[in-house]
């Protein structure tokens, strides 16, 4: 069975290629469902459709679907969004409950049926927490009559809210199950309370809907919407980018990580924690014995070695013979291929720990340059500052550069775990060539990274302009091929 370039995710056509780098970001069109398409981009297996919803998106959606289902069930929306949230905004589910028994239904999530609570005073009324007996004070009960002062309750919904509770807050009596909705919690306390409560509800129908996730940038109050299959995880990686500009992984909510799948990013992330700090020890302070392949730590300043095992004497630097030095010590900085490893488990042990290490050292690099992104883009400003001066060019006309360094960026990211995915790969033909991309992106990327950097001169600006241009299509196309 053969594969065209197509069902391999390449792409042949340079030009189209260059039309995508240049559209305009904006140039977008929406589908019935209100989902954005990108113009040129969507066509491609790893673009995923979502959606950016504010917080005033996700209330209106609230009030949506306890309107739609208090319609078919013929009660008031503010009890069918108790129940909804009971059933974690699940209505297929929340519609069968309530036809089998709407009774049990309605004492399962806590409902509250009846007017809706008021403050009362009450003469010869003693409140049970505070067990005090002012007749004047004013007084709150749900339906199930247990009745406590309003400056109790107010402290204990209070609490509540101040530990992040807020769709299951339950009556005050004990053990108790109805649940104290909306209007009564507005109604005892203040403004900063209330709206940290409704912050944490809408956090809640964020955390119950599994197409729903909170965008994880910093102080970032959007959320996202992404219908992906848990199943599909283990073949595609749902990257979304936030109207803050942070892109993540919807599937794990890390950050972008293609074109390594949620799976092999968890095996791969704890092979590191596990594994990273223990290879890179005993690569930089153990050695085999070039005789007998023994491991063998280096605990003084000396690099006469002797090993314990077979009493071979070596250099620690050159791991040549001890005898053959003699007044040519110096020559020892030339490197000698070694000789291929023993078969033995220490040696496949050492080897592991030698191809991990291959891997995770460059994963590290690149992780370290996407570290050091924002310092790039400080730089670049000040170039794109000092082009418009010395070249009498307008802010539009030198936004190539960031371009250029956006498209670097995210290059860097897909490079730096493209190892991780690369470690799990099996050798083979697939193998060889997603290495040989790889390579290609990286020189690549290498290069636009060089351009970016040179030095202005006012005289080759409009080279420079036309060769990074080039250089950021040509990085974006190898970016697609990977």
């Amino acid at each position: 069975m053969s594969a065209s370039s197509s069902d391999l995710g390449f792409e042949d056509d340079d030009q189209s290629m260059h039309d995508d780098f240049n559209a305009d970001d904006d140039a977008s069109s929406v589908d019935d469902s209100g989902f954005e398409i990108a113009s040129a981009e969507k066509s491609k297996a790893h673009i995923i459709d979502y959606k950016v919803l504010s917080v005033k998106d996700l209330e209106d959606r609230q009030k949506l679907d306890a309107d739609s289902v208090a319609s078919i069930l013929a009660i008031q929306p503010t009890e069918c969004i108790i129940l909804l949230r009971h059933w974690g905004w699940n209505k297929d589910k929340l519609l069968e409950a309530y036809m089998e028994d709407p009774e049990k239904c309605n004492a399962d999530a806590g409902l509250e049926k009846g007017r809706q609570p008021r403050l009362k005073r009450m003469r010869g009324f003693t409140c049970e927490v505070c067990f005090d007996e002012d007749g004047s004070k004013e007084t709150l009960a749900l339906s199930c009559d247990h009745r406590f002062c309003k400056d109790c309750y107010t402290q204990y919904l209070n609490q509540k809210v101040a530990d992040g509770e807020s769709k299951r807050i339950q009556c005050m009596g004990s053990k108790c199950p109805l649940i104290v909705d909306e209007k009564t919690v507005d109604l005892l306390v203040d403004t900063e309370t209330s709206e940290k409560y409704k912050r944490l509800l809408n956090r809640a129908y964020v955390d119950d809907n599994p197409a729903l996730r909170w965008c994880p940038g910093p102080d970032c109050q959007l959320a996202i919407e992404c219908h992906v299959p848990v199943k599909s995880l283990d073949a595609i990686v749902p990257s979304v980018k936030c109207d803050c500009g942070h892109a993540f992984c919807f599937g794990c909510g890390l950050t972008d990580h293609q074109p390594c799948i949620c799976p092999l990013v968890k095996k791969w992330l704890q092979k590191c924690k596990d594994d990273s700090e223990t290879a890179n020890w005993i690569s930089a302070n153990t050695k085999e014995c070039p005789k007998c392949n023994s491991t063998i730590e280096k605990n003084g300043g000396c690099n006469h070695m002797t090993c314990k095992k077979c009493k071979y004497e070596f250099c620690w630097v050159c791991m040549g013979l001890w005898t053959d030095h003699g007044t040519a010590w110096y020559s020892c900085n030339r490197y000698d291929e070694k000789e291929p490893p023993g078969k033995d488990a220490q040696s496949k042990s050492r080897a592991s720990l030698e191809r991990y290490l291959h891997y995770y050292n460059r994963f590290a690099n690149h992780e370290l340059s996407a570290k050091l992104e924002k310092d790039l883009y400080v730089r670049i400003e000040k170039k794109m500052n000092e082009i418009q001066e010395v070249a009498n060019m307008s802010w539009i006309e030198v936004q190539f550069m960031k371009k250029a360094v956006d498209t670097l960026s995210e290059c860097r990211v897909t490079l730096k775990w493209s190892y991780g995915l690369a470690y799990f790969m099996e050798r083979n033909n697939m193998s060889e060539l997603f290495e040989q991309n790889q390579s290609n992106l990286e020189m690549a990327v290498e290069a636009l990274s060089e351009l970016i950097e040179k030095p202005i001169e006012p005289e080759t600006i409009p080279e420079l302009r036309e060769q990074v241009t080039n250089k950021a299509v040509y990085v974006h196309s190898r970016h697609q091929v990977m």
